[in-house]
């Protein structure tokens, strides 16, 4: 037996083929090769920057060839979210040359060399590229201001419309506006140019001032594509194996550029909704007059075809107002025949609005109307607090909510914001108007209670009960003590 297992051992050792390494795994040639390939992507930096700052150059001293057609989003009809929308030749400078710079070292066919070249590019689009669309966006931002720059404030034409119309490009915004591409050139308006063809200048500066945020929409779209396109290359040029994976992991640092750009974009957005905000509250003010429902001579001279109500009514002998839903009859069927503050609120924010949701992309735009809703909503909220309200100024409050809700989404490019529950969820403050209108219709106190129960369930109810407290006591017809006996329940 003993013999029969030692033959058997035999025969084993004899079917085994010993391996025979002709080089040894690691030599001086891999370390001459991968000292070349370092040279070879510092080399490769140097160029991408170079090519990068002649880009960034460039930009700097924009003329027509700067900007196209916005290359992502889908433009709607005309005078739709981003039928307008420029983008610079920035980006795709920027990413042809981190493309070229890239795939040259790929061509190298060692890993190490092109995962090198991978770091750089994901470094250069992440860091220097990612800091001069945010400072672009930030000067845009600037640019378009209301009152201060091309948007209108309060007091008609922004300074830089005045100035295109009276000093062209020269003057205090001339290096803002220089950077930003406003004008293209040329020493203002001549005397035979009309007031038609100076707000066509004014939007093609807030086009190209619109410009720089869509150039971060652009820039995030691009490196997405360009991760995929070297993620295509690894496959068909490289073997499979540890060093192609790590080459992997390298070009898969751009889904990391990505989320920077498209964090950038946002942030971008929130200092343009708040540059604009000022001016859409001042639409509020003066659609509902400015002490929130109550008398004032700005109003009064301002609005004086106003509405839900002139001086009718429960009212008369007051001076107009404005919002106003302490309603009678008489003053109920006015204000179904008049204009309505709501009417002239929207069409004050298209004016405020418009110019720039033309010119961003869809995406864009709609973050664009959201933000300017939600702060039109808070402010609406607090005027509607200061108005007492009858069962027919609560009808008449049903009524402008909806024109609100329409004019919004009429305004919106995506699908699923044309719906009222997702543009509620998407906008609070909107939401919020929404369920007071609902809660200030009710016909009675138990309605309330059961109103507030079953949108808790659901939940989409934002209100707290102290909230509903406050809001069923401005109706004539519920007495409060009633109010505060009914709703003695805690939040949850």
């Amino acid at each position: 037996l003993g013999d029969g297992g030692r033959a058997r051992d035999g025969d084993e050792d004899d079917g085994r083929e010993d391996r025979v390494d002709i080089l040894p795994p690691h030599t001086a040639l891999n370390e001459v090769a991968a000292e070349i390939g370092g040279y070879y992507s510092s080399l490769e930096r140097c160029l991408l920057l170079a090519g990068m700052q002649r880009a960034f150059i460039q930009a700097s001293y924009p003329d027509d060839s700067t900007f196209a057609r916005v290359a992502v989003g889908s433009s709607g009809p005309d005078r739709g979210a981003g039928s307008g929308a420029l983008q610079t030749n920035l980006v795709e400078e920027c990413l042809f040359a981190a493309r070229r710079s890239t795939l040259r070292a790929f061509a190298t066919g060692h890993t190490g060399t092109a995962s090198a070249a991978a770091n750089v590019c994901v470094d250069v689009l992440g860091r220097v590229l990612l800091e001069v669309l945010t400072r672009r966006a930030r000067v845009g931002a600037a640019l378009v201001k209301p009152g201060e720059g091309l948007l209108a404030g309060q007091a008609g034409l922004g300074q830089a419309a005045l100035s295109l119309a009276g000093k062209g490009l020269r003057g205090g915004l001339q290096g803002v506006s220089a950077r930003t591409g406003l004008g293209g050139g040329g020493d203002g308006l001549s005397a035979e140019e009309t007031a038609e063809e100076l707000r066509l200048r004014t939007l093609l500066g807030v086009a190209r001032a619109a410009a720089n945020f869509n150039d971060l929409e652009v820039a995030a779209d691009y490196t997405r594509r360009l991760e995929g396109n070297f993620l295509r290359e690894i496959d068909a040029g490289y073997p499979r194996g540890q060093s192609t994976e790590q080459l992997r992991m390298c070009v898969k640092g751009l889904g990391g550029v990505v989320e920077a750009f498209n964090g950038a974009s946002a942030r971008s957005m929130e200092e343009l909704i708040a540059t604009v905000t000022p001016r859409a509250r001042q639409i509020v003010n003066e659609a509902v007059g400015q002490d929130g429902g109550g008398p004032s001579a700005g109003s009064a001279a301002t609005n004086f075809l106003g509405s839900p109500v002139l001086a009718v009514g429960n009212n008369a002998g007051a001076p107009a107002t404005v919002l106003d839903y302490d309603l009678d009859d008489a003053a109920f069927e006015l204000s179904q025949i008049s204009e309505g503050y709501i009417g002239r609120l929207c069409a004050g924010l298209d004016d405020l609005v418009d110019p720039l949701r033309v010119h961003l992309v869809p995406k864009l735009a709609d973050e664009l109307v959201i933000g300017i809703l939600g702060s039109v909503s808070k402010r609406l909220e607090a005027a509607i607090r200061k108005s007492k309200f009858t069962p027919l100024g609560a009808i008449s409050l049903d009524s402008d909510i909806r024109y609100l809700m329409t004019f919004a989404k009429d305004r919106m490019d995506s699908p699923e914001l044309k719906s009222n529950v997702t543009l509620c969820k998407a906008c609070t403050p909107l939401a919020r108007l929404n369920q007071i209108t609902l809660l200030m219709n009710v016909d009675d106190l138990e309605d309330a209670l059961d109103l507030i129960s079953v949108s808790k369930r659901k939940g989409n109810w934002d209100l707290k009960l102290d909230d509903a407290k406050t809001l069923l006591s401005l109706r004539v017809d519920f007495e409060g003590s009633k109010v505060n006996d009914l709703l003695q329940v805690d939040d949850e």
